[in-house]
């Protein structure tokens, strides 16, 4: 199998708030908002937003609501840029767990969390 990560889907449980979160970030889709998916081109993959429920169902697994075990990480040109976006996140409508911070290995990062609990 050829390394080609192209899509990554969120479960969410309101598909508009998320919609509306990731467009406060200054993400656009090109999905109507009568559409039960929503499509965000993110640079050379797509993220979308689908109901945790049709989500689960597609998946043939059982949504249990809790932490899926995966996170998203977005490379910052800088701590400045952390700061930033966690910033922008937090008005937003995300929660912050962890502020930008030195990190043991040498970098420089911040968490945080969208309304649907991804981190």
């Amino acid at each position: 199998m050829d390394q080609r990560l192209s899509l990554v889907t969120l479960g969410v449980r309101d598909l508009e708030r998320a919609r509306r979160f990731y467009e406060a970030l200054g993400w656009t889709s090109g999905a109507a908002p009568a559409d039960d998916v929503v499509f965000f081109q993110a640079g050379c993959m797509i993220v979308a937003l689908w109901g945790r429920e049709q989500l689960a169902e597609d998946s043939v697994v059982e949504d249990t609501g809790g932490w899926g075990g995966i996170t998203l990480a977005y490379n910052a040109r800088s701590p400045a840029e952390v700061d930033s976006v966690l910033a922008e996140a937090e008005s937003a409508g995300a929660t912050i767990p962890r502020g930008g911070a030195e990190t043991f290995w040498g970098g420089y990062s911040g968490v945080f969390v969208d309304p649907d609990g991804h981190p």
